[in-house]
């Protein structure tokens, strides 16, 4: 999602979307990652493969609005599965306001982006396939944390699989056209 930071540097997105993509996911994914309190190495037992959604890689396969409602799907998952009420003893509270209102932020740009488009209510199915897949992949996400009790290596996990969700950047490539 670093890369999806620049999800709004197209010219076709408005100057709020350019000003807060430009700057906010670098911060939200460094947020991310000065979040985890224990090692990952400590935590080997619990890793899971969460079957990221690899379709969602290829940006030659989204036009720009497919790319951004994905890309606000993505966004708001990632913001439900941290925004869970008593779960926070997992992270510094600190920190994890701040990322919280970062993707809210983003979210909020994402959603005037998709406001501009004409088309957003006409996505395509290939679209709507590569919601559910973020949906469905969310939710695995979301039993792994229940059926480990929401334990702190399983956070960890989920913090390490979410810096990968941030990362990625091949979708960004249709928005930067």
């Amino acid at each position: 999602l670093l890369a999806l930071v620049m999800l709004s540097s197209s010219p076709a997105c408005s100057l709020d979307c350019n000003l807060h993509f430009s700057h906010g996911n670098p911060e939200t994914f460094t947020l991310l990652s000065q979040m985890g309190r224990i090692s990952i190495l400590s935590c080997l037992k619990d890793m899971t493969d969460f079957s990221f959604p690899w379709m969602l890689v290829d940006g030659n396969k989204f036009e720009k609005t497919e790319a951004t409602a994905v890309m606000h799907e993505m966004l708001q998952q990632i913001f439900n599965l941290f925004s869970k009420s008593g779960f926070l003893l997992a992270w510094d509270e600190t920190l994890l306001d701040k990322f919280l209102t970062g993707l809210y932020q983003q979210l909020d740009d994402l959603q005037t982006c998709l406001g501009e488009e004409k088309n957003v209510e006409l996505l395509p199915l290939e679209s709507e396939n590569s919601i559910r897949a973020v949906k469905r992949y969310f939710h695995g996400i979301s039993l792994y944390l229940k059926e480990k009790e929401y334990s702190h290596c399983a956070w960890e996990v989920v913090r390490v699989e979410t810096k990968k969700c941030l990362f990625f950047n091949k979708l960004t490539e249709k928005l930067r056209k």
